[in-house]
């Protein structure tokens, strides 16, 4: 385990809130969980990243994980991580260790996950958490798939597309960033594909390069494409950290402003 970053609270916990890790792999879901759970009052106190060494792993994101710590940076979070051969079932022993790295290190209560609607993953993630004592949140479970990607967009989200693995999704999709032009697309390719508009079946991966956690945000200094005939992914080689320019305070604290009629969306979507 690998423990990295100063620390920042984000967040003010009270009444049944949580002092909570956010088990982090860099892209949309687990980044936008994270922020849920901020706005509803649980601190976080720190990011806990598990990195598989193959792109099989049955748990844990793949595409980039590396960039991690770069991400915990941003946001001025404390950060763990623990590497993992992606073998089934036993990738939980190696994120246990982890969590229970955290509990020690930071007095964690609970863990915050991007679950949406693997029962595969939330199930195995919950009863891990009950070993360990912890509660586990899981803020996006259930919710309508395009409503999400919007909410992504509205809130400030910068997205990148950094793998892709279904029909529909071709060389041109990597690199490209979420906007409502690709949430139409992606909706377009729903009907005739069955593409899942969140990705939830595999379909793509993805890269937070900037959200309203982030003090700073990622620019890219080079990347790589790998295509494999019918999939690829797009390989962040080299990454900084770059300032977010003069108004970025201002139009961060009306995004955030806006959050709470999002999360009632949300809500009201999911029927949480």
């Amino acid at each position: 385990m690998r423990e990295t970053g100063k620390e920042r609270r984000i967040g003010k916990k009270s009444g049944q809130e949580m002092r909570v890790a956010v088990l982090y792999s860099g892209g949309k879901d687990s980044n936008f969980s994270a922020y849920l759970a901020s706005r509803a009052g649980h601190e976080i106190a720190c990011l806990v990243s598990m990195l598989p060494q193959t792109d099989e792993s049955y748990m844990f994101h793949y595409p980039n994980a590396h960039l991690t710590e770069l991400q915990a940076a941003a946001m001025e979070v404390p950060y763990l991580r623990a590497e993992t051969k992606g073998e089934k079932e036993k990738e939980l022993g190696d994120l246990r260790e982890l969590l229970l790295g955290a509990i020690e290190a930071y007095g964690v209560e609970g863990l915050v996950t991007g679950a949406v609607a693997s029962e595969y993953q939330k199930s195995r993630v919950e009863s891990l958490c009950r070993n360990v004592g912890l509660g586990c949140l899981s803020p996006l479970w259930g919710v309508e798939p395009v409503g999400y990607m919007r909410a992504l967009i509205r809130t400030g989200f910068d997205v990148m597309i950094v793998g892709v693995s279904a029909l529909g999704l071709g060389r041109d999709w990597l690199g490209r960033r979420l906007d409502e032009g690709l949430v139409e697309e992606l909706v377009a390719l729903n009907r005739k594909y069955g593409v899942h508009v969140a990705f939830e079946g595999g379909e793509a991966e993805t890269f937070v390069l900037d959200s309203p956690l982030f003090r700073k945000r990622i620019e890219l200094l080079e990347t790589e494409e790998v295509w494999l005939g019918d999939r690829g992914r797009l390989t962040i080689k080299r990454a900084e950290l770059a300032d977010k320019g003069e108004d970025s305070p201002r139009r961060e604290a009306s995004l955030m402003r806006g959050g709470a009629a999002l999360e009632t969306s949300l809500t009201a979507e999911t029927g949480g």
